[in-house]
């Protein structure tokens, strides 16, 4: 049965958080580096995609994902009503704009993009809140087939980058990724254990071939712009749309995939459409440009 991981309202924290002043912990005490760092806005990175934090990969297996480590996924953003309901994910892919899935559906000057948070529980995390004020949506995206399943938020400030807020790099058109591949997706959607986790959510799944996922999903529910991955024990499920989907090469992160549709339970046994950023990246840079 197909079914698409719809927007689901997941119950969120307080927007009582604010910027205020950035303190960094290490073993209790301030890390005097990061928060000398953030206070000068000095640039941690070489670019995008390059955490200041680096995540921890290793054994992850979101359903049967793992907790994140604070900070290591710093483009990942949360899309909340203005009571602090999360509802979708994105990725932040410059200091003025978020990518993230158009059947979210935002409002301009309504929903909330929320950035830098890790636990939606906390109150003292140094997050930045923006309103948007343009939502451009793809215009072949289909609600029926959920083809081109891609909108843009232009926000209404430009987010100050600091070491848990940072853009990742977008897939070019020409990537060529190997089925097979161990990519991570992450967000705060369902879980097998809790409808609403407090702490992101990381999962690293393998990539599937357009011809595999096809074999599963129908010939002709799998378009060009469509790129699958998982079916190997874990899975993205309701609240994780808009994700992002990443795949690293010699430390550098790129999103390949935003969160689209799979199956109505989050079956890990089936694999989990995306968005395929390489198919619409020239889409998004045009959009870009002229906005």
């Amino acid at each position: 049965m197909i079914f698409t991981i719809t927007c689901l309202a997941l119950v969120a924290s307080s927007l009582g958080k604010v910027m205020g002043e950035y303190i960094y912990l290490q073993n209790g005490k301030p890390n005097k580096e990061l928060n000398s760092c953030v206070m000068n806005f000095c640039s941690l990175s070489t670019g995008c995609g390059v955490p200041a934090i680096k995540p921890q990969t290793i054994g992850s297996r979101i359903v049967n994902g793992q907790n994140a480590i604070s900070g290591s996924w710093p483009w990942q953003v949360s899309l909340q009503l203005p009571n602090g309901f999360h509802f979708c994910g994105g990725s932040l892919i410059n200091q003025n704009w978020v990518l993230t899935a158009a059947h979210c559906g935002v409002v301009v000057g309504y929903h909330r993009v929320i950035l830098g948070e890790h636990d939606r529980g906390s109150n003292v995390e140094p997050i930045q809140v923006k309103l948007v004020s343009k939502v451009i949506t793809h215009p072949l995206y289909s609600s029926t087939t959920f083809n081109n399943d891609i909108a843009l938020l232009k926000l209404a400030s430009p987010v100050v980058f600091t070491p848990r807020i940072s853009p990742v790099c977008l897939a070019p058109s020409t990537i060529n990724i190997l089925p097979g591949t161990r990519c991570f997706t992450t967000g705060w959607g369902k879980t097998a254990t809790t409808l609403s986790p407090l702490i992101l959510q990381q999962t690293g799944l393998p990539i599937m071939s357009p011809a595999v996922c096809r074999l599963i999903w129908g010939q002709s529910r799998i378009t060009d712009a469509m790129i699958c991955a998982g079916a190997s024990g874990s899975s993205s499920c309701q609240g994780d749309s808009g994700g992002p989907l990443v795949c690293e090469s010699n430390g550098v992160w790129t999103l390949v995939g935003s969160v689209s549709w799979g199956t109505s339970t989050c079956n890990t046994l089936y694999p989990v459409v995306y968005a395929r950023i390489s198919q619409l990246r020239s889409w998004i840079d045009k959009t870009i440009a002229s906005n």
